[in-house]
């Protein structure tokens, strides 16, 4: 009533020790006098999800069974298009002046008097029915558990729920010493890539929105692998090893994919879901807003040799031999079958040619050898080769069964390196990667302008329209190769082309500043390495790109953390050797993480001089780690403290 003061408290969550249970309480405490308070509970069907530019909402299932059962509420619904079968159950209890009465009907009427306060409960579970099990018994299992979680007390769930995120933090935590806005930003980072951690051995992985909206439809993208699967293998490993699995258990949908185009091997959908099939929607709004055809599910082939980099660079950092050998090369050689299939023999260049493609910068379309696509193509080629002689001598026996299950022969495996050597890669004599073919006959359009955001202002009269008639780069494309290549490139080569493509990104999409940021650090160029890695922190929480509404960019969540982590604190594999090297911001006294490597949990504390690493478990452990370029090794739970030598140090001060 107009008038009358309340004191309203609510509390909700899902459990992070049970992400099936969710709960939510009020408290309400009509403080001027009595009142009727109304009450409203329930399962709402009437949810729909947002279609896309040529559909309106969209409900995707439909109802068999809705009913009151034991003082509580179940809907049992069956989805339209894959048939999976969900269990929603929900009770509703209320306390005051110490009685716990369950709610009997989903809608009533409960008179209060003045300073009574009413405790309002809701427990309810999401289970999915695993097809082909009895839905009978799924429902028995269902009711069992859901019974446990609504008649435990609030505190005890809340307890449970608050240890299962301390012990996530434990080791996902960062500290940034001296610049507590990004820190708390940066922590706002970590939470949303921590609530869709997978966990369910590869039936989904993360989206490029995340949870947290409809965006692409919960799509999964190379946005997984190559942005945020960093942090998860760092962090949370198993959770990275549940993402290649996502991947590998649909890697008969990629091999059907392949054989649909007339390749070989497996090629991996540019935006998978359910079934690993490509979901690439054939029409999406541009920058401006208006409608345009998308072409990247026909042409962006180079999310193939991204997945194959990532199932590489998991075994790189855990060694876990057993995912390589039941998962890890059946990936590597189909991947790796795919790309000499895919290449066209230049008889005239006596070269390998990718041809009509679409490379990680999207504004040019149909290109012919993309230096991104063709680079990551060579790498998997070789990668490939070498897993395979190497297994020849190591366990000639595993090789022999999986030449057999894939009918792989050695002539075809010994001809991925002749395809690899034959890939061009074009460069003009300063050394700058030319694009793709013709890039640089395009018109030299340079960004000259930036908003407070360190985003390029496109001045002029040019529209997303004809972007593709200029040098414009829609985001990180050749700047990408040379970070995920970084030991291919002279610094040289990686300052010459950062310097160039740097003027000429628009970086309309949010995974781009973060590859800028890591480049930036590399190149010594410190200014800029805080202006957009800054940029990239606050994207969501800020939201910079005015669509944090369709849900969190994953790719930019990702990317942030392998800037501070693998930028700023320098941390990187070099030659199989966990390497560190920081080149901290000025204002950065020190930052704080734990990251996993090969078996072991690493503490470390980053300042720009000065490294110190613990191994916190297991302590009977050594480890060979690269400090400011000099081997060491590290062993129990001591800590080890290294220093910059002088010289160095002043040296890298002159680019700080």
């Amino acid at each position: 009533c107009k008038g009358y003061r309340y004191d309203l408290q609510s509390m909700r969550f899902l459990s992070m020790a049970d992400k099936n249970i969710g709960v939510m309480q009020v408290v309400l405490t009509s403080l001027d006098a009595g009142v009727t308070a109304s009450i409203e509970t329930g399962i709402d069907t009437s949810v729909y999800n947002t279609g896309g530019v040529t559909e309106g909402r969209k409900k995707h299932f439909r109802m068999r069974e809705l009913g009151q059962f034991q003082d509580e509420g179940y809907l049992i619904v069956e989805t339209y298009d894959k048939r999976y079968t969900v269990i929603f159950r929900s009770g509703f209890h209320y306390e005051t002046r110490g009685k716990k009465t369950v709610a009997q009907d989903n809608i009533f009427e409960l008179k209060l008097r003045k300073n009574q306060t009413v405790v309002f409960t809701k427990v309810f579970s999401v289970d999915r029915v695993s097809r082909g099990a009895d839905l009978d018994r799924a429902k028995e299992l269902s009711e069992k558990k859901f019974r446990r979680a609504f008649w435990t007390s609030f505190k005890s769930l809340l307890g449970k729920h608050t240890r299962a995120w301390e012990a996530l933090w434990s080791v996902a935590e960062v500290s940034i010493w001296g610049d507590p806005e990004v820190e708390k930003n940066f922590r706002f980072n970590i939470y949303h890539m921590l609530i869709c951690a997978p966990e369910d051995g590869g039936i989904a992985s993360v989206g490029a929105r995340t949870l947290s909206g409809e965006g692409y439809r919960g799509h999964v993208f190379w946005d997984a692998e190559i942005f945020i699967l960093p942090f998860y293998l760092y962090a949370l490993p198993w959770a990275a090893k549940n993402m290649l699995h996502y991947r590998y258990r649909r890697l008969d949908a990629a091999r059907a994919q392949a054989r649909e185009k007339g390749f070989k091997g497996a090629m991996f959908p540019w935006e998978s879901a359910g079934k690993g099939e490509d979901e690439t929607p054939g029409w999406a709004k541009d920058l401006d807003g208006k409608v345009i055809r998308i072409h990247t599910g026909q042409m962006q082939h180079h999310i193939t040799a991204d997945i194959a980099y990532a199932f590489y660079h998991y075994y790189n950092v855990t060694h876990d031999r057993e995912f390589l050998e039941k998962c890890g090369y059946e990936v590597l050689f189909e991947t790796a079958r795919f790309w000499a299939s895919r290449v066209k023999y230049n008889k005239r260049k006596k070269t390998y040619e990718i041809r009509d493609v679409i490379g990680p910068d999207e504004f040019h379309t149909h290109v012919n050898n993309d230096a991104y696509t063709n680079m990551m193509a060579r790498w998997n080629l070789l990668t490939a080769c070498k897993l395979f002689r190497d297994l020849n001598k190591s366990d000639p026996a595993l090789l022999r069964s999986l030449m057999k299950k894939l009918q792989l022969s050695r002539k075809e495996a010994s001809q991925w390196r002749t395809v690899a050597a034959g890939i061009p890669i074009t460069t003009n004599r300063n050394q700058v990667i030319e694009q793709f073919d013709g890039y640089f006959k395009k018109r030299p359009v340079k960004i000259t302008h930036w908003d407070e955001n360190s985003l390029p202002v496109i001045t002029g009269r040019l529209t997303p329209r004809n972007y593709s008639k200029t040098q414009l780069v829609k985001q990180a494309d050749v700047v990408m190769l040379l970070y995920l290549l970084s030991d291919a490139f002279k610094p040289s080569t990686k300052r010459r082309n950062y310097e160039y493509y740097v003027e000429r990104t628009t970086h309309s999409s949010s995974l781009s500043l973060p590859v800028h940021a890591l480049m930036a650090v590399e190149v010594d160029d410190p200014a800029r390495a805080y202006q957009f890695f800054n940029t990239a922190v606050h994207t969501d929480i800020s939201n910079v790109n005015g669509n944090t509404d369709e849900g969190i960019h994953a790719a930019c969540l990702g990317g942030t953390w392998q800037v501070l982590v693998n930028g700023f604190a320098g941390v990187r594999v070099d030659r199989e050797v966990l390497s560190i090297n920081p080149s901290l911001p000025r204002r950065w006294r020190k930052v704080l993480f734990h990251l996993h490597w090969r078996g072991a949990l690493l503490a470390f504390e980053i300042q720009s001089h000065r490294v110190q690493i613990q191994i916190v478990s297991p302590n009977r452990r050594r480890i060979k780690i690269k400090v400011f370029g000099v081997l060491h090794e590290v062993t129990g739970k001591k800590k080890h403290t290294f220093e910059q030598k002088r010289a160095a140090r002043d040296e890298r001060a002159y680019y700080l």
